[in-house]
């Protein structure tokens, strides 16, 4: 980059892509310094060189993120492990081989341990026939890393997804997150337009209205109640009073 060029003259091509031609280093310096670019050799090994003008800082800036970006979507294999012995019945080992099948698609590695115990270390091959039946059922997906390979007691296979399936788990992977971010961005909005059960205010106003014509007609009983019960004792009153006036 820049002064750090050593060839005499070089393939320049500008910051628009254009290709300017075979022109010598220090003219293509004092372009780059004049337009505000960097000189970067992109292939050294070309005769002579090619060179571009580019701002460099901003060019890994970019590199940098597109490196993240295949990070993040990038499937991040686990290591799965599934424990065998040599008496393990032929249905059992035909569970452990759909299992590990799950791993495998999701894109994870598999081994299998299968442990001797006591005197079976003596048959190391009942077990290697085991692991070779199993590595037969899964070969249309996985591979095998790691052939059988004896560790005292323990018997080790290691299987590792074959390149389709592993690129099929990563775009499930992919698809999944930008799922869940579509879900995500829109959650918001899905907020945002869910009704009120509050009336609108024209409704509120009619319906304080009624309540207080309710109270209104309320107060009315009560004030006709009132005045009858005041004259039936005006009544009882009148009543009394002739009954005193006819006893003298």
């Amino acid at each position: 980059m820049n002064n750090r060029i050593r060839a005499r003259e070089v393939r320049l091509i500008d910051e628009n892509g254009t290709q300017v031609g075979i022109v010598p280093l220090r003219e293509a310096l004092a372009m780059a310094e004049e337009r505000g670019y960097d000189l970067v050799e992109v292939a050294p090994n070309a005769v002579p060189p090619v060179c571009r003008l580019l701002d460099y800082g901003k060019f890994r800036y970019e590199q940098s993120k597109k490196e993240r970006e295949a990070r993040r979507n990038q499937k991040q294999s686990e290591l799965k492990q599934i424990r065998l012995m040599p008496k393990t019945d032929d249905h059992d080992v035909a569970v452990k081989a759909n299992q590990a099948r799950r791993f495998l698609l999701a894109g994870d590695k598999v081994k299998f341990n299968l442990r001797f115990r006591g005197r079976e270390v003596a048959h190391p091959e009942i077990g290697r026939k085991m692991l070779d039946e199993i590595a037969e059922q899964l070969s249309d997906i996985a591979i095998i890393e790691q052939k059988p390979l004896m560790e005292g007691r323990v018997l080790s296979m290691l299987l590792a997804p074959n390149a389709k399936v592993l690129k099929a788990a990563q775009q499930a992977q992919k698809a999944a997150a930008q799922r869940q971010a579509a879900s995500t961005s829109a959650a918001p909005t899905q907020t945002s337009s869910t009704t009120s059960d509050t009336p609108p205010p024209d409704e509120e106003v009619e319906e304080d209205e009624e309540a207080e014509d309710l109270i209104d007609e309320d107060y009315d009983e009560d004030d006709e109640i009132i005045d009858e019960e005041y004259d039936a004792d005006e009544d009882d009153e009148d009543d009394k009073d002739e009954e005193h006036e006819r006893r003298r």
